[in-house]
């Protein structure tokens, strides 16, 4: 009897011993939120926090985008599977400052740490949803950066030059704050401002927008675009009309599409924000906060403005 005892608390003992060497083998779970995958600053960030995941090796790496820059359903729908997966930490780039963060409040009481990055969430949404108004952001000066390109822009044209914004979605917060940075250039420079209007993020859009402009406007000299994808869309345009070299653009989030067109120089310049590091400090930050640190607020991030000078 003593002999069947022991073997049995033997086998407890083995199981529990594989137990525990199961928990110590499992590692916590990152949800990365992101925004169209279709835009390749997004695919550049995603290539970016894949390749930090696999030279760390302490966590796993779970990534999701969206099909389109308004498709917000599939980010709310992607928080909703994380919570309900239990990840241990969510990084999320909303597409729409005010409309994820319900989804931010219900990840928070299910004790999952959210790290906001490369879009800041609304300060009063988060207030309305009882969450801290300085909940933690690690990401660029969106104004600051959009500022410094449009005074390069400023510098080539002049006092006084006839231009165009094309804006990014008007819900995402970093779309109001890189068109208030073009405005103090407006301002600086004295530019007459034909138009500010959104294509959305989209480059396809942003092409037909700026067709519709040229129409509108065929003396415009300089185009502020809020990202490189509008940008695309511009430039072609332009090129279509036989303009290139007449229109100064200049855009944001130094892709290397637009690398090459300022390369050619049918676009003057861009803004880099350092998009395949984006995600993977946001995760940084993050892990240190698991680790006991206390964090929140602006975690501030570079910006840079990069022209034909910086691409030799």
């Amino acid at each position: 009897m003593r002999k069947i005892v022991a073997a049995a608390l033997l086998v407890v003992f083995v199981m529990s011993l594989g137990g525990a060497a199961f928990a110590a083998e499992k590692k916590p779970v990152v949800g990365l939120v992101m925004k169209s995958l279709a835009n390749e600053f997004f695919k550049t960030m995603e290539e970016g926090a894949r390749k930090f995941a696999q030279e760390d090796g302490t966590f796993e790496l779970i990534p999701v985008g969206m099909n389109s820059e308004t498709d917000i359903d599939t980010q709310i729908n992607a928080m909703e599977n994380f919570i309900s997966q239990k990840v241990d930490m969510i990084i999320l780039a909303p597409a729409d400052s005010v409309g994820l963060v319900p989804s931010v409040k219900k990840a928070v009481d299910a004790g999952i740490l959210v790290i906001n990055f490369d879009v800041t969430l609304d300060k009063q949404a988060l207030k309305d949803n009882d969450l801290p108004e300085d909940f933690l952001f690690v990401g660029p000066d969106n104004e600051e950066g959009s500022y410094r390109v449009g005074n390069f822009l400023g510098e080539k044209l002049g006092k006084g030059a006839k231009v165009v914004i094309i804006e990014g979605n008007p819900g995402a917060d970093n779309a109001k704050q890189r068109k208030a940075g073009f405005m103090k250039s407006v301002t600086d420079y004295g530019f007459q401002l034909l138009e500010s209007t959104t294509a959305h993020w989209e480059t396809e859009e942003a092409n037909t927008v700026m067709t519709n402009l040229l129409t509108r406007f065929p003396d415009v000299q300089g185009v502020m675009c809020a990202n490189d994808s509008m940008a695309l869309g511009v430039v072609r345009a332009i090129e279509a009309a036989g303009k290139i070299g007449q229109i100064q653009v200049v855009g944001f989030d130094n892709i290397g599409a637009c690398q090459e067109l300022i390369k050619e120089g049918k676009m003057l310049a861009t803004v880099d924000q350092f998009g395949p590091e984006m995600a993977a400090n946001a995760i940084k930050v993050g892990f240190r906060i698991l680790g006991g640190e206390k964090i929140s607020g602006w975690s501030k991030t570079e910006v840079k403005v990069v022209s034909a000078a910086d691409l030799k």
